[in-house]
């Protein structure tokens, strides 16, 4: 009991997570509603079924013994083992993903809102091709500064990126899709010490959570949310890589492939991808680096866009205070033009429609 008094609303964060029904929206509403899990979980049970999305049945939840023993046990790991426990909104970049888990486990020193997060993935029955593509990546990579590289510590290319990291000791990240008192594969639990060194595991599960093949595609939203653009290396047609290309341009991420034969059931995937214009393709590190405008050369696209598109009064106002910032909030854009919700709607959409913003979860606008 000691140790929950000193970590009091860290226990009962991590207890929400363990309620049975509560994910990342009702979790966002009882936190907003009472401003601790503390007074969550000290709420009476009248009150807590009241709460938008509750109801009896998950409110019998907060009282269960197993969910706070469950807790007690977890924050005993975390503690024990230098693991840190991040909540929504950490790292940022995942805050514009309307499924990002309400709680992330988190044991390394590599700063997760780096300037550069780019994510690595592919087959985990590379080719040699596919080997020599991805270390030329990294070590192409190597020179940037602020840089973090995110894979899914697999086998094949996730490893291969990974391991150069690791011997360029440049930061990484590999996403797990188990708890932190295990590695998979078993072979990697050496390289997985390595990274814990100069980056770390990430995940979102809890301690006893066993590598499930379910597990793997949630593990692969965490992947494409936290970087700044995907790279497939090598991929089939169906595999894991795909669905992390696919979730990182749901969330509006920049997503690139090497191409590969026609022949090559390995590079099918890739292919895919740039034929169905899911990702552009690249054929060396350094357009790469041009296309993010990591290189020092790009020109921002918006200001190049707007040269041949006539704006109005207002549709100027939103363009000049867009190109401000990385991301608005709509709640902001109505601020700044005084306009009814309707009317903004609309401009945001002419301009969608001129290829000048885009739209991201959580009501949030960008230029394009």
């Amino acid at each position: 009991m000691h140790v929950i008094e000193e970590n009091e609303e860290l226990y009962y964060r991590l207890a929400l997570t363990f309620v049975p029904g509560i994910g990342l929206k009702s979790g966002k509403i009882l936190l907003e509603h009472f401003g601790s899990a503390t007074k969550i979980f000290n709420a009476p049970l009248k009150e807590l079924k009241n709460i938008e999305g509750i109801g009896a049945n998950k409110a019998k939840g907060f009282k269960e013994i197993t969910v706070l023993d469950r807790a007690e046990q977890e924050l005993e790991f975390v503690l024990k083992n230098n693991i840190r426990v991040l909540h929504y909104g950490d790292p940022k970049r995942l805050a514009n993903c309307s499924d990002a888990p309400l709680t992330l486990y988190y044991k390394g020193n590599a700063n997760l809102n780096a300037g550069k997060v780019v994510a690595i993935v592919g087959t985990r029955k590379n080719t040699d091709y596919g080997q020599k593509l991805c270390e030329e990546l990294v070590e192409s990579l190597s020179h940037l500064d602020d840089l973090l590289i995110v894979s899914g510590l697999a086998l094949g290319i996730d490893a291969i990126a990974h391991k150069k990291s690791v011997q360029l000791d440049l930061a990484n990240v590999g996403v797990l899709g188990h708890g932190l008192d295990r590695i998979y594969p078993f072979t990697h639990k050496q390289l997985a010490a390595q990274m814990t060194e100069n980056g770390g595991l990430l995940t979102e599960f809890p301690m006893g959570t066993i590598p499930d093949r379910n597990n793997f595609p949630m593990r692969n939203r965490i992947v494409a949310g936290i970087s700044d653009v995907t790279v497939v290396v090598e991929s089939n047609i169906a595999g894991g890589a795909l669905i992390t290309a696919y979730m990182a341009n749901g969330y509006n991420r920049d997503v690139v492939a090497y191409p590969g034969r026609v022949t090559d059931s390995r590079s099918a995937g890739c292919n895919e991808l740039i034929r169905t214009n899911i990702a552009a393709l690249i054929t060396k590190p350094d357009e790469l680096i041009e296309m993010m405008g990591w290189g020092g050369n790009k020109k921002p696209k918006s200001v190049q866009k707007q040269l041949f598109v006539e704006l109005t009064s207002v549709e100027q106002k939103i363009v000049d205070l867009l190109q401000s910032k990385e991301t608005v909030h709509s709640d902001e854009l109505l601020n700044v033009t005084n306009l009814s919700s309707s009317l903004l709607a609309a401009n945001l959409l002419e301009l969608e429609m001129k290829g000048l913003i885009k739209t991201l979860p959580g009501k949030l606008y960008k230029m394009s």
